[in-house]
């Protein structure tokens, strides 16, 4: 992290190095439990991209997802910044949409990003919603097998269970995902 941003710290702005090098420095310090910090750091890498790479719309937003993905992290979990991580994942959804197509594995993993902060900011009934359109998306053009689908499936199971609204009917199909 810091040995690679002081590596390039004394490029100029518009040096892409620089930009990937303050990016990874933000990444090991949220990795390494320095969340204030990082979300400085992935906030300013951010500005620096929209600033200076305005045309690079999947750079933006992975910056973008970046930043959402620290104000999500367990220490900064206010409303405000879930609120705010909300924001920016939808955001990032709708232009992975727009630009990749539904079947897109951005698209189904900008979602189920999305879906997570629902679940975090307990709004189950949309994250439900959501994460059924995503499975059937995701085993459509990714397979049963992937990664993204999996992780649907996990977040599913999560989001029917820990809904203290949840209904038998929840439950049962709890039981039929997982067999």
């Amino acid at each position: 992290g810091w040995a690679c941003w002081k590596t390039y710290l004394g490029r100029p702005h518009t040096d892409g190095k620089r930009c990937v090098a303050m990016q990874l420095l933000g990444s090991t310090l949220r990795s390494n439990q320095r969340h204030e910090e990082a979300l400085s750091v992935l906030e300013a890498n951010l500005a620096l991209t929209r600033r200076f790479w305005s045309q690079d719309e999947d750079l933006i937003l992975s910056a973008q997802a970046n930043v959402a993905n620290c104000l999500t992290v367990p220490g900064l979990r206010d409303k405000a910044r879930q609120d705010e991580a909300l924001v920016l994942r939808r955001g990032i959804y709708a232009r992975r949409l727009a630009v990749n197509g539904a079947s897109h594995v951005d698209a189904i993993g900008s979602g189920c990003n999305v879906a997570c902060s629902l679940i975090i900011m307990k709004r189950f009934g949309e994250s439900r919603r959501l994460l059924r359109d995503l499975l059937v998306r995701s085993r459509q053009s990714l397979g049963s097998d992937h990664d993204f689908t999996l992780n649907i499936v996990h977040s599913l199971v999560e989001t029917l269970t820990l809904n203290p609204e949840r209904t038998r009917d929840d439950l049962l199909e709890v039981e039929t995902i997982l067999q």
